[in-house]
């Protein structure tokens, strides 16, 4: 409007700054859209030189050549992922130096692109032609080159490579377009002192059983999910586990709580559904044979047993200290753990005084935990108990005091078969990166004989098993290591130069403690457990809910929950929620309010129980708020069967009218409350209905008696007028000695007294008379079950 009017508008510097900034927010997306157009070509580009061609070592054979191999077999796949078509092109294997450590291993493994330096010469007559590979496309390959080829000079780790060499029309040269390397442990005659080598080989799952079971006879336990069945079918991840470590020098490893899953399996069972639905479960006979099959696995095994439901030592270290008595969980736990191997694999002796921290990660405070409940033997890792100063790899055993032990188990080798191993070539490579570095530890000092232990992954895949079984076979078959049971490591003779400082809390890792079980977990299991006390004291078979509920509150704090606190959190949710629902099954059934008739009455009250089993040992309190005017009498031990409902009465006395609150309570049998309490309210009153029927009674005969006198009255008056007209003037009268006079025979006279002047026998008594009595006049309460208005 300024405008039009013809005003000159003039903008001050703040509207002109508002506005600027504005368009530069405006444009920022489109700006940041075309600065990303360059980055996004880039990241999208087709790979060029020798990165062109992407290389698979899917198998090496033999994985640990000796002096009797005549020749080594590498086969695999190449695929061109540039845009060029490879003409002229061939495939070669190539042998790099012998590494001289086991960090040159890891620094090889990380290496990308070829080296004209490092990667080495191709050696002849191992090569083969490559047709013209499209981009996109794959071809396999079989390279085979005799053992004397290779030129082994000594005992040690050679790198092998497989490259692609070609021509494309970026390159219209011979170069080399794609390489990967593997490695090749070599040793031509067996060590004079071989290492002991201590491969655990573990048994562990996550939790699936949940606290609830149906009210049958068995119990019929009821899964969280099916999982666990595919675990252990054929092709599954426990199937593979126990067939691959039948045949294996290795340890065995068991979570106890999986035994005790897997057993439920075997009978009926129920699996949790959608919207608290169950449906029946139908894999019994799998579980029977994964049984079967692991009863004869370990029989040439040692078996370490964990404690029950493999509870997070460090967890409870960190987090469950502040909270009282969560540290009493791994006792039992404990003794638990050798019970259920007894009862499932009968005849086989597991150890039980072994910890395994997550990922062998230690400082005092787990230590202190992990030994509190007779484990003596701490499962560490090297890169928590780090060594300084030392060349070689010491002996896993070090006393850490207290006549403990900590087995601190290699960490290199431990986590060798990490990722994803679905693939042939990463399995390959995993296993000889893993043979190389057992060996390079015997080479380190082949003079001093140790022990070394393997601590991998709680839960290996099925591919990573398979891995871990070709590496472990392979290195059972070298000529530098040897099978060692877990329990001689542990007591194998310490390296006096090894490490025995156990490092301090604030040393744990912290990438490790963001998943620790929060302190809120353990509280909430204890809490669970302090209601589980409770509740068992009433039963007249607790046995029936301390199993599975004792179970799943050490399925609480178990290893497994890492990662998933929400699946955690929700766990410990249904199994409190569901023990809180059993209990509330027993309860007081509300009464309505009560009036009292009388000093004395009896007041039911009713105790109901929708349990399956019966209670017993309860006792049922009433308590009056105002006992100087009603008192309701000494508590009653109740028991009540299951599934009834049973009314126990109080005698009561009231000492005056008026309202009264009573409250009924239930307490078991050690004195504490059990359930809500229940309140109704007493009105007493001292006209009762007793009393209300005797006072109409006694109106009722007085209405009796005056009628009667009425007609006795008239009859008499009747008859005085008869005898007025049959004497006329009276002269008959007269000759019977006068009105009313006796005849001389003691017969009343005409108005009905006797000579005496009492009523004669023949009539009523007269209004006036005192009335006979219609009951005691005693101060004695009345007899107990007078009716108790409602």
């Amino acid at each position: 409007m300024a405008e039009a009017a013809g005003f000159q508008v003039t903008e001050r510097p703040r509207g002109r700054w508002l506005r600027r900034a504005a368009a530069l927010v405006a444009g920022a997306p489109l700006l940041a859209g075309l600065l990303q157009v360059p980055a996004a070509q880039e990241a999208h580009a087709a790979p060029v030189g020798s990165r062109t061609v992407d290389v698979d070592i899917d198998s090496l054979t033999p994985p640990a050549p000796g002096k009797d191999d005549d020749a080594v077999t590498v086969s695999g796949s190449i695929t061109n992922e540039g845009r060029a078509t490879i003409t002229g092109g061939h495939i070669g294997l190539r042998r790099g130096p012998v590494l001289n450590n086991r960090s040159s291993i890891d620094d090889v493994a990380r290496r990308t692109g070829y080296s004209a330096g490092l990667d080495g010469q191709e050696i002849g007559g191992s090569t083969e032609k490559v047709k013209a590979l499209r981009p996109g496309v794959s071809q396999p390959f079989t390279l085979r080159v005799p053992v004397k080829k290779l030129r082994l000079s000594k005992d040690g780790v050679y790198q092998l490579g497989v490259s692609v060499s070609g021509r494309s029309r970026s390159a219209p040269y011979e170069q080399v377009l794609g390489i990967e390397r593997t490695f090749l442990p070599w040793q031509e005659a067996a060590s004079s002192k071989k290492t002991d080598f201590t491969y655990m080989w573990p048994l562990i799952s996550k939790t699936h059983l949940t606290a609830e079971t149906e009210g049958d006879e068995q119990q019929t336990p009821i899964f969280r999910d099916d999982k666990l069945a595919a675990e252990i079918a054929p092709g599954g991840r426990l199937q593979q586990l126990v067939a691959l470590g039948k045949d294996l020098p290795v340890t065995f490893v068991v979570d106890p709580d999986l035994l005790a899953s897997v057993d439920a399996m075997t009978g009926r069972y129920k699996v949790e559904g959608p919207h608290g639905t169950t449906r029946a479960g139908r894999n019994q006979d799998v579980a029977k044979q994964w049984l079967s099959d692991l009863e004869q696995a370990v029989q040439a095994h040692e078996v370490i047993a964990l404690p029950f439901g493999d509870p997070d030592i460090a967890s409870l270290a960190h987090q469950g200290k502040a909270v009282p008595s969560a540290l009493g969980h791994l006792g039992p736990a404990t003794e638990l753990a050798s019970k259920t191997v007894d009862t499932v694999l009968p005849g086989v002796k597991a150890r039980n005084d072994f910890a395994w921290p997550v990922d062998g990660a230690v400082d005092s405070s787990v230590v202190d935990v992990a030994t509190s409940a007779g484990a003596h033997n701490v499962i560490a890792r090297s890169d928590s108990m780090r060594e300084t100063g030392l060349s070689y790899t010491p002996t896993a055993a070090r006393p850490i005091g207290g006549g403990n032990t900590a087995v601190v188990a290699d960490a290199g080798l431990s986590t060798a078969f990490t990722g994803d191993l679905s693939k042939a070539g990463s399995a390959t490579l995993a296993v000889q990166n893993f043979l190389s570095q057992t060996l390079m530890v015997n080479l380190q000092d082949p003079s001093r004989q140790r022990s070394v232990v393997v601590a991998p992954q709680r839960m290996p895949t099925a591919s990573q098993a398979q891995a871990m079984a070709k590496a472990v076979r392979a290195l059972d078959d070298s000529g530098w290591a040897e099978a060692q049971d877990l329990s001689d490591a542990a007591k194998a003779k310490p390296d006096r130069n090894a490490t025995r400082q156990v490092p301090g809390p604030a040393s744990y890792p912290s990438s490790l403690r963001k998943h620790e079980l929060p302190a809120a977990a353990f509280r909430q299991a204890q809490e669970t457990r302090t209601a589980l006390d409770d509740f068992e004291v009433i039963l007249a078979e607790p046995w029936r809910v301390e199993t599975p509920f004792g179970n799943a509150i050490m399925r609480m704090m178990s290893t497994s929950w890492r990662g998933d606190a929400n699946g955690a959190k929700a766990f410990r949710k249904s199994v409190r929620s569901y023990l809180d629902g059993l209990t509330t099954k027993v309860h007081l059934i509300q009464k309505s309010d009560a009036t009292l008739s009388g000093r004395s009455a009896t007041i039911p009250v009713t105790v109901q129980n929708n349990l399956v089993r019966g209670v017993e040992g309860m006792t049922l309190r009433l308590t009056s708020s105002q006992p100087n005017r009603l008192d309701v009498g000494e508590p009653q031990t109740i028991d009540v069967e299951g599934g009834h409902s049973q009314s126990f009465k109080f005698d009561t006395t009231a000492h005056a009218n008026g309202p009264v609150q009573v409250t009924a309570q239930l307490y078991t049998a050690d004195g504490k409350r059990y359930g809500r309490a229940m309140t109704f309210e007493v009105n007493v009153t001292e006209i009762t209905a007793t009393v209300m029927l005797v006072i109409a009674g006694g109106v009722l005969l007085l209405v009796l008696a005056g009628v009667r006198i009425y007609l006795q009255r008239k009859r008499a008056a009747a008859r005085e007028d008869d005898d007025g007209t049959d004497g006329g003037d009276g002269t008959d009268g007269g000759t019977d000695g006068g009105a009313g006079s006796d005849d001389g025979d003691g017969t009343p006279d005409s108005d009905g007294t006797d000579q005496d002047g009492r009523p004669s026998d023949g009539e009523s008594e007269q209004p006036g008379d005192p009335a006979a009595d219609t009951g005691s006049e005693s101060t004695d309460p009345s007899s107990s079950g007078e009716k108790v208005d409602r």
